[in-house]
């Protein structure tokens, strides 16, 4: 039988339904994993992807046909079965089940196993063949707790607050930051002064609340005195970094929410005080598990540590290979 997805110079694509997953060129009919931007891009005619991330696609894609599902319902294109799975990533980020004659594939776009209150949990899809990313597809990239994490980030913030000088913690606008949220009133960060979000971070905010997401009350720059700026948590995006905008706060320590904090010398590289060890994505530890669950005999390797992940996999006694992609721009801009 032919594979059920197969690469093109569109985007991967699936011959028997006649769809591609996640193109980066414009294509017929896209089925979209989640709205980051190097997965989600305009042009395409028709979209399909979860209920949960309408909202976000609609605010970065603009008037698109867009249809979409409820996590575990299915459909039929063409006679090839479709569903979508949570992939524990961000808002409404989905793994795309896809069955023709008793055959499943599973293309799993961006994932994390971690805990995330913001995004429905990752559920494991049983496969033929599995379709993962390796982004932190190596040994030296494990998670702390971030329970422990977002502790970590209340204790910075006050310490700033009590010397008089704000806090500033990069994070990418979409996911990240609604996480860090999230993760600091859970920690207990409410009392330590205001929060205040960048635009960018801010208006997905309030995506994220118009889905139903509980976020801690948040506020713009404008909104907040001079004293008060003093004591205040500020989530900007990275290229927020050595812009004007960032004069207004004053005096102020900067830090970087990102799993590439955990390689010796990033925060340096950036100039940064503080570096806190929180990402998106899976690490080396989460990768094998997701992978293992599926129980697929064949992976595919999409972005990442490549090379690393295809070997390891191939020792385990796998049928591993590789697609090439264009999706790890995102990645970056994101600080995964």
């Amino acid at each position: 039988m032919p594979d059920l997805v197969v690469a093109r110079p569109e985007g991967l694509y699936c011959p028997a339904g006649d769809f591609h997953v996640d193109p980066w060129r414009s294509v017929d009919r896209a089925v979209i994993t989640h709205a980051h931007a190097d997965h989600a891009r305009t042009g395409s005619r028709h979209y399909l992807a979860t209920s949960q991330s309408e909202r976000v696609l609609r605010a970065r894609l603009g008037d698109i046909a867009l249809q979409t599902l409820e996590y575990g319902e299915r459909i039929a294109l063409n006679g090839v079965a479709i569903s979508l799975h949570p992939a524990g990533h961000v808002l409404g980020a989905a793994q795309v089940r896809i069955e023709r004659g008793g055959e499943v594939w599973v293309a799993s776009g961006d994932y994390k196993t971690d805990p995330d209150p913001t995004c429905a949990p990752f559920e494991a899809v049983r496969c033929d063949t599995f379709i993962t990313e390796s982004t932190f597809g190596l040994p030296i990239y494990r998670w702390p707790d971030p329970a422990e994490v977002f502790a970590d980030v209340v204790g910075w913030w006050r310490a700033n607050a009590d010397a008089g000088r704000a806090s500033v913690l990069y994070c990418y606008a979409f996911g990240k930051a609604q996480r860090v949220l999230a993760g600091i009133a859970m920690a207990g960060g409410r009392d330590c002064g205001p929060i205040v979000c960048h635009g960018a971070v801010d208006n997905l905010n309030e995506v994220y609340r118009q889905t139903g997401v509980s976020l801690p009350l948040t506020q713009r720059v404008d909104d907040v005195d001079a004293v008060a700026m003093r004591r205040a948590l500020v989530l900007a995006p990275p290229s927020a970094a050595g812009t004007p905008w960032l004069r207004r706060f004053g005096e102020l320590s900067d830090a970087f929410a990102s799993g590439w904090m955990r390689v010796r010398g990033a925060r340096r590289r950036r100039a940064l005080d503080r570096g806190f060890v929180l990402s998106d994505h899976a690490d080396w530890p989460g990768l094998q598990a997701a992978i293992a669950a599926t129980g697929a005999s064949r992976v595919i390797v999409t972005h990442g540590q490549v090379p690393v992940m295809v070997r390891w996999l191939g020792e385990q006694g796998l049928d591993a290979s590789a697609f090439a992609t264009e999706y790890d721009e995102d990645a970056a801009e994101a600080g995964a």
